[in-house]
């Protein structure tokens, strides 16, 4: 198959000690079908899936083939589940190994649900079509907005049913990322109080992710500071697009500062800071607004495993470790207000501007107003929204907008050009990611067609987009679920 398909395998991670992973192939499934492939991926892994017969394409991404020169492996990780630590890993899911593309660049090929590991606890290590889809449509969506993301292949059913409330079709999603290892993956190795085996790790990371790292004079100390950036940036895009993760416990915070696992997570329809959609956070421990505090916690975790690598002398790396954590907030607040500028069009920056953007944020939440919507009104580019044209002290907002607007040689075309860039007209909302996937489980595919169609071009108000816009009215609570 690799002849057939140009796989391109070097599987450096498997090549680590059985302390990172167990070595296992995936559970082979009843009756594969392929039920979708990422053709525009694909192209950029260099893969060419024509020649090969649709059975067999099920097969290899259903797991029950796996193509030459892969090596699967499950790979050990921990986590604080909701803030409390537990030792993990793939239960669900195999690395086959690492595909090389022509310019070099290294991804993982991930199956999720390909059964049961020696870390799946009490799981089944299957997955239902309706989560594995929900990531394909997802993931998709936060690539094409321009954010960090692991991104999905294909996903294959198993022609099996798993059991969850209710009995599912089961599937089996193929995963590509920059890398698996996550915060959770130092964490289980610091847990071993091995240091030689930490060291290994992270050489591993500098050497893969970090490459610019390996002459920093203290170059623990240099990737803590460089993941505290790229998980400030990944955060900020998050709250740029209105996205709810959901589930931010330590194992879904990646090295590479992508954005991995879309169980419970969701797009806000109406602003509400507050926002929680996943069934198990019944605390809003994972809310919208709380989503840059988690992320200064679980960089704190990571500080904490890197502490032997900082300084021998524990106290004196405690010490220089917590400062940079400090900065957090600062950096945060820095590039949390740029991107509201960029939303807003702003140029430059002027003191008043924070209280112009929580005006306007405050305003949204107090009526109830759908936050991309609000950022496509001001762009002329949304549904009409009633409320924006007949509020006062929305009409006096608008005003100091536009006079602040004018600021900085500021032009129409500049701000336009730069509100376009920032505020996408569509994202997958949620009531269509449902319907898309009730279709798809009774074998209609071409909603999810339709939506991963608009999906990729979410930055441009083409034809027919209306009906992705509007959102309807209801009581009823959104609520999304782990499928685990």
């Amino acid at each position: 198959m690799k002849n057939n398909i140009d796989w391109n395998f070097d599987n450096s991670y498997s090549r680590l000690s059985d302390a990172f992973k167990e070595k296992i192939d995936p559970v082979a499934v009843e009756k594969p079908e392929l039920v979708v492939i990422n053709e525009n991926l694909a192209k950029d892994l260099n893969l060419d899936f024509s020649r090969i017969d649709k059975n067999e394409l099920a097969a290899l991404f259903a797991g029950n083939i796996l193509p030459d020169g892969s090596d699967s492996i499950a790979q050990a990780y921990a986590g604080h589940q909701f803030g409390h630590f537990t030792m993990l890993g793939d239960g669900r899911a195999v690395l086959i190994g690492e595909h090389l593309t022509a310019d070099n660049k290294r991804y993982d090929i991930q199956f999720k649900g390909s059964g049961k590991t020696s870390f799946s606890r009490n799981g089944d290590g299957r997955a239902g079509l309706g989560p594995m889809l929900r990531e394909f449509i997802i993931s998709e969506a936060m690539h094409n907005l321009n954010i960090p993301s692991t991104r999905s292949l294909a996903v294959a059913k198993t022609g099996e049913k798993i059991m969850r409330e209710n009995p599912l079709q089961g599937a089996v999603l193929t995963r590509v990322a920059s890398s698996h290892i996550r915060v959770g993956t130092f964490q289980y190795i610091a847990a071993r109080e091995k240091k030689d085996e930490l060291e290994v790790l992270f050489n591993y990371v500098i050497q893969r992710h970090y490459p610019e790292l390996k002459d920093s004079k203290n170059k623990a100390l240099s990737l803590l500071i460089k993941l505290m950036d790229k998980q400030i940036d990944l955060v900020v895009n998050w709250m740029r697009v209105g996205f709810i993760h959901g589930v931010m416990n330590t194992d879904n915070m990646t090295i590479s500062g992508e954005t991995i696992d879309y169980g419970p997570c969701a797009f806000m329809d109406i602003y509400d800071p507050k926002t929680v959609f996943s069934s198990i956070d019944q605390f809003g421990r994972y809310a919208y607004c709380n989503q840059p505090n988690i992320t200064k916690w679980n960089l704190a975790r990571f500080a904490e495993c890197l502490i032997p690598l900082i300084d021998n002398d524990k106290s004196e790396a405690i010490k220089t470790a917590t400062e940079i954590i400090d900065s957090f907030g600062d950096k945060y607040e820095e590039k949390w207000m740029n991107m509201m500028r960029n939303k807003l069009g702003l140029l430059g920056k002027e003191k008043e501007d924070k209280i112009l953007i929580l005006d306007l944020l405050t305003f949204m939440h107090e009526k109830k107003i759908d936050y991309t919507n609000t950022f496509c009104h001001l762009m002329n580019l949304g549904p009409k929204i009633n409320i924006l044209h007949e509020d006062k002290n929305f009409s006096n907002w608008k005003d100091r907008w536009k006079e602040r607007l004018k600021t900085y040689n500021n032009t129409q075309e500049k701000y336009d050009k730069l509100m376009k860039a920032f505020n996408p007209v569509v994202i997958p909302r949620n009531h269509k990611v449902e319907e898309v996937l009730s279709e798809a489980d009774n074998n209609n595919l071409k909603p999810l067609e339709s939506l991963l169609k608009i999906l990729r071009d979410p930055y441009n108000k083409n034809h027919n987009i209306v009906e992705y816009q509007i959102v309807p009215i209801t009581d009823k609570v959104y609520q999304t679920f782990c499928g685990t």
